[in-house]
């Protein structure tokens, strides 16, 4: 763990829970791309640093979720570094209380207020401002977050963030955090479009074929997608689905995992309900949920 692995001449990424990318900008500068889920991970990504005799120039965040921005506080304290975020992405950086809250969907009591769900805060500055690393593209990259983004190097290595999972992780979780199913299958049709010498995503093996996974991460989208209509053949409460949902994948229920496969069920109902498979209505002061 915390392993540095080089995948072409200027770009290497830290092998952690998730993969923390370098870009090498000349002899003695980096740019980082995310940087770890927390103060621990932000220690292990400078002592790397200070080992190879880089310096930091800047933390490029795909997003906001804290195990991407873990580090930045600790970093930023230590190098004085810039962080770049964009859109959304950048609001939830400066002030992560707003993920669990989002998560939640009001104030969030203390169970989800720790370091996986809420990192510190860092100072953003924005992708459009002057100083941002031009040579690098900023790929959008929506659905799994608000604004997440993708980054391409100039020697055509593809930083994925969290637009797709691995197989071993699906088979096992079987429902991936996704925030707009709609934009996250349209990001998966751009990424199986893609050609680039390396691909790096954040939580499944770095590969130059990218298409199979996408394939798969498609697929698991659309049978989760059929789990919750059936659940829905009768009107039904959310929580009634959320409970089909973890005992048909044999989940395991706890705060954490509450809002987190909760929110995206949420996110599928809206998804399902804006393309016409399954309505609301509103029964004894209860919204219930029945396909159409």
């Amino acid at each position: 763990m915390y392993e540095l692995v080089q995948v072409s001449e200027k770009c290497y990424y830290i092998n952690c829970p998730a993969k923390i990318g370098i870009h090498v900008a000349d002899q003695d500068n980096v740019y980082l791309i995310d940087s770890g889920n927390d103060k621990d991970a932000g220690r292990k990504v400078r002592q790397i640093l200070e080992q190879n005799g880089w310096q930091l120039r800047a933390i490029l965040n795909t997003h906001s979720n804290a195990d991407h921005i873990g580090g930045n506080r600790y970093l930023q304290g230590q190098t004085g570094c810039r962080i770049y975020a964009g859109g959304i992405e950048a609001a939830f950086t400066e002030h992560p209380v707003l993920e669990p809250s989002f998560l939640y969907g009001g104030y969030p009591f203390k169970e989800l207020r720790h370091k996986f769900l809420m990192a510190q805060g860092s100072n953003v500055t924005d992708f459009a401002a002057n100083g941002f690393p031009r040579e690098i593209e900023v790929i959008p990259l929506p659905g799994h977050f608000f604004d997440m983004t993708g980054f391409r190097t100039p020697d055509n290595v593809v930083f994925l963030a969290d637009c797709i999972s691995s197989r071993e992780t699906l088979e096992k979780y079987a429902i991936s955090f996704i925030y707009d199913v709609g934009a996250y299958l349209d990001t998966l049709d751009l990424v199986e479009k893609m050609e680039a010498a390396v691909f790096v995503p954040a939580h499944a093996e770095v590969t130059a074929d990218i298409k199979e996974l996408v394939r798969y991460n498609r697929d698991k989208v659309h049978e989760v997608a059929e789990r919750i209509i059936t659940a829905c053949k009768e009107p039904v409460c959310f929580e009634r689905i959320l409970q089909e949902v973890f005992k048909g994948y044999g989940l395991t229920m706890n705060y954490e995992q509450y809002v987190l496969v909760g929110s995206t069920v949420r996110s599928y109902l809206a998804w399902l309900k804006d393309t016409g498979r399954v309505t609301g209505e509103f029964t004894d002061s209860m919204l219930l949920w029945r396909r159409v």
